[in-house]
């Protein structure tokens, strides 16, 4: 027999955010712990509303699973002394296991304790479980109350524990539990009664209450969509926001508010911004362009909706009104005409101000537009983008709502008369400006948007500023793996080290030492980002590592990598067994030139692998030269039997030291002409 087991856990609002992670963190901690409880059971579910946490195990049987093991003990040599009786050890062990030192079992030549446990009944143990999923939970940040010592993310308030329909007591912060809830705030009666573990759901539901949080995620979803459709507009629904709503309701009721006319010739965004991020509301748009209207949900039933919706358009009346005050304070000057007052704006401590950040950006955006050889309408569009980049960052509308940067830059810009590429620019520099953003789709934005980061990353290394365990309080991070998968999509072949020393040069760092140790540590913070990167490609952690012999054309990296990748994965062990002979014996001397001189050949098996070297040579950086990295393995692989032949035939550490040191040298190049597309030394062979 079996019953379902309902947990639910009562308190004060919980924020939006931690909701996913709690629910989730609930279910792993329930699944793991009823399995080291031997407690069979068919699923777990767990839910969640802004005022409880519930969890419901469907199928958890009513007794544990008995347990029979063998417990290995001494050696018999120990267990039992020469007239075969049992020695104070074998007796301390058996002690130990519950049973009596005649009943060990000799095996392997050890002593075993054959152990059987009867599997307890369910309800006797689910007091101590029940609390301990409770005190189990971890959360990003706690609150305790009244003079209790315990902790939780919110306040306890109530807590039922039921077992089919019996109630499982135990008592966390002076909070015991039973089988009373709470139901909805303003529509319920307050408490009920929940009968047994099988009725929540509608249980809670008849107080109005949805706890389901996926049932009401699509409750949610579907009333916006077809209340934009009846208004003959679409929603525009963004899943955060989404998200952040569903944990705001525990009864959802979408309603529609109007915006006024005039506040439409606002840009999209100075509208769409502060009805989205401030209030949470939903825009309606139709064929791309706003609407008057927003969707908001509320806590609720249907009745005097007419109330509510007014009380909301009245607070978006109000912020709306303040974009039209700080919009128009900021068209009394042109763009460009903002950017003096950057001067004002420290970028960091001892690294100028945002003014100087923007000159360095328009030196290091025509740097990478040569570099990248773009043409020259895009190079001009980029060092005019750079110009103005930031110069929004002083304006009134981005001063109040700080989520509109290169947003109110693009459109100030458009207004000014600037091109459409040069207002792209400004606004796609700071993509992506999340995890779910995407890249900069022009030419001229790519050129900002890298200069961008990586100006930040050199400044912020030069301040001794690295990243370190979760603390990145520049998104340095973010940024990096921005670049990383920006080069990549836009396949851009340039020079990381080229990159850092331009940046190095413009914030005035000069020092030898300081400039190399810049350059390894750019490097390295880069390289972890694009090990990340091709890690999610399904590329061979192997592989990675053979091909960060070399980094510094990011783009090429990614193209060795899954060349070597798929020839590996295709098979060519014998090919890399005979790569790392060369490779072995001719890194062990640092000394020696990768050089060879025929003239000092004594075997044939000589002049056949430098004849084979200088073949593959060329045709390998050709390849290379066209990016070709598949054809270059396939190149590559044409050494292996002339380099086998070349150990088979001669002793490499000669006793005449010209022939030995010429012998390593014609390895070494063939190792380092290896070395180009990867090093295979570093390629796991089964």
């Amino acid at each position: 027999m079996s019953k379902t087991l309902l947990l639910e856990i009562g308190t004060e609002e919980i924020p939006a955010y931690a909701m996913p992670g709690i629910i989730a963190q609930l279910k792993e901690n329930a699944e793991k712990t009823f399995e080291d409880l031997r407690l069979s059971f068919d699923s777990v579910k767990t839910m969640g509303t802004p005022r409880r946490l519930a969890l419901l195990v469907y199928g958890l049987a009513e007794n544990q699973a008995d347990l029979s093991k063998e417990n290995r003990g001494p050696a018999v040599n120990i267990a039992f002394d020469a007239d075969g009786n049992p020695t104070k050890a074998a007796e301390g062990f058996a002690r130990g296991q519950g049973i009596e030192a005649k009943d060990l079992v000799i095996k392997d030549g050890y002593v075993y304790a054959m152990v059987h446990e009867v599997g307890g009944k369910t309800i006797d143990l689910l007091s101590a479980t029940l609390k301990g999923l409770v005190d189990g939970l971890n959360f990003p940040n706690n609150m305790h109350w009244a003079d209790l010592d315990y902790k939780f993310i919110r306040p306890l308030r109530w807590l039922v524990g039921l077992y089919g329909e019996d109630v499982i007591e135990f008592e966390i912060a002076n909070v015991k539990s039973g089988r009373i809830s709470r139901g909805h705030r303003f529509l319920s009666e307050g408490d009920f009664e929940i009968k047994s573990a099988d009725s929540y759901e509608k249980a809670c539901e008849e107080q109005f209450i949805i706890v389901d949080h996926n049932r009401r995620r699509e409750m949610i979803r579907q009333q916006i969509v077809e209340l934009a459709q009846s208004k003959g507009g679409k929603a525009q629904i963004e899943d955060g926001l989404l998200e952040e709503v569903l944990y705001l309701v525990e009864y959802p009721t979408a309603l529609c508010g109007t915006i006024d006319d005039k506040y439409l010739k606002l840009p999209a965004e100075a509208v769409i911004t502060p009805m989205r991020d401030h209030q949470r509301y939903f825009p309606v748009l139709k064929d791309g362009k706003l609407m008057p209207l927003f969707i908001t949900i509320r806590n609720g039933g249907k009745e005097h909706l007419e109330v509510v919706q007014h009380g909301n358009e009245r607070v978006l009346r109000a912020r709306l009104e303040d974009a039209q005050f700080f919009f128009d304070e900021d068209r009394k000057k042109s763009l460009a005409e903002h950017c003096d007052k950057l001067k004002t704006v420290v970028f960091q401590e001892g690294l100028g101000s945002i003014y100087d950040k923007a000159g360095r950006l328009e030196v290091l955006s025509a740097y990478i537009a040569d570099e990248l050889k773009v043409s020259a309408q895009d190079k001009q569009d980029a060092v005019r983008a750079a110009k103005l980049c930031k110069a929004d960052l002083v304006t009134g509308m981005v001063t109040e709502f700080t989520e509109l940067q290169g947003v109110m830059g693009r459109e100030y810009a458009l207004l000014d008369g600037e091109t459409a590429a040069v207002a792209q620019a400004i606004d796609e520099h700071y993509m992506p400006r999340s995890a779910s953003d995407g890249q900069p789709a022009s030419v001229a934005g790519r050129i900002v948007s890298l200069a961008d980061k990586i100006d930040n990353m050199v400044a912020t290394f030069s301040r001794g500023l690295i990243p370190t365990g979760s603390q990145d309080p520049f998104a340095l991070r973010r940024q990096a793996l921005g670049v990383v998968n920006m080069l990549t999509e836009a396949q851009y072949h340039i020079s990381l080290s080229g990159l850092v020393s331009k940046a190095m040069e413009l914030l005035n760092i000069s020092d030898t030492k300081a400039q190399a140790k810049m350059q390894a540590d750019v490097e390295e913070f880069m390289k972890l980002r694009l090990k990340n990167v091709l890690s999610e490609a399904d590329i061979r952690y192997d592989v990675v590592d053979a091909v960060f012999v070399n980094i510094d054309d990011i783009y090429g990296a990614t193209l060795r990598a899954k060349a070597v990748d798929e020839a590996v994965k295709k098979g060519m062990d014998t090919d890399i067994q005979a790569f790392n002979r060369a490779g072995n014996i001719s890194r062990k001397d640092e000394t020696v030139q990768a050089v060879c001189d025929e003239a000092l050949f004594v075997d044939a098996a000589e002049g056949k692998l430098c004849e084979a070297y200088q073949t593959v040579k060329s045709q390998v950086d050709a390849l290379v030269a066209k990016q070709d990295y598949a054809g270059a393995v396939a190149e590559l692989t044409k050494l292996a039997a002339p380099i086998d032949g070349f150990f088979d035939a001669v002793m490499v550490m000669d006793k005449d030291e010209k022939i030995k040191n010429n012998r390593l040298g014609l390895l070494k190049a063939v190792d380092q002409l290896i070395c180009t597309v990867a090093d295979f030394s570093k390629i796991v062979l089964a």
